[in-house]
C-alpha cells in the first residue's frame, strides 16, 4: 500500500481492494447516520453482508479472537458504507473521533480491545493519522441478532 498521506481515503479503499456495500435498512426505528454541524454520528453496525450476520455468537466460545477481529473489520466496512451514503465521499472526513464497540463475549473472555482493533486498524489504514480515535471496547453477554460485535462511531467533517 502507498503512503497514507499521499492519497485520499477513497483511493486507499481501492488500493486495498475494499468495495463498500450498499447500506441496509435499519433493523428498528432509527436512521443509519445523523449529521449535525461538522459531526456525523453513525448508528451501531454489525458484521452483516447482504442482510446475513456473517460472524455470530460469543467470542471466546463460539468464535476465536481472530474471528472477532475479522467481525470488527467487516463492521468497520459497513460503517464506512453508511458514512459515505450520508456524506457523499470519505474524502470529506477530517477525523474519526470516537468508536464505541461491544463484543458478544463468553464468560472469562477479556480481550475485547483486541477484537475491536479490527475496526480501529481499518480506520487507520483508510484515513492514516486522522483515523486514530478515542475508543471504548465493552463486553456484552448478548447482542441483537446474536452478532459477534456491534460498533458505533462519531466522525468530524472538514470545514
Amino acid at each position: 500500500m502507498s503512503d497514507p498521506t499521499a492519497s485520499s481515503p477513497e483511493v486507499r479503499l481501492a488500493e486495498v481492494g475494499i468495495v463498500l456495500p450498499a447500506v441496509g435498512s435499519p433493523a428498528g426505528s432509527y436512521v443509519p447516520a445523523v449529521s449535525t454541524g461538522d459531526l456525523v454520528f453513525l448508528s451501531g453496525n454489525g458484521p452483516i453482508t447482504d442482510g446475513t450476520v456473517i460472524f455470530s455468537g460469543a467470542v471466546g466460545s463460539d468464535l476465536t479472537s481472530d474471528e472477532g477481529y475479522q467481525a470488527a473489520r467487516l463492521t468497520a466496512i459497513n460503517l464506512l458504507a453508511a458514512l459515505r451514503a450520508e456524506i457523499g465521499s470519505l474524502d470529506r472526513v477530517k477525523r474519526v473521533v470516537k468508536l464505541l464497540g461491544w463484543v458478544n463475549s463468553a464468560p472469562g473472555f477479556y480481550q475485547q480491545h483486541g477484537v475491536i482493533d479490527g475496526a480501529s486498524d481499518l480506520f487507520a489504514e483508510v484515513f492514516g493519522g486522522q483515523g486514530v480515535h478515542a475508543r471504548s471496547a465493552i463486553a456484552a453477554n448478548q447482542l441483537v441478532f446474536n452478532m459477534a460485535v456491534e460498533i458505533e462511531m462519531v466522525v468530524q467533517l472538514k470545514g
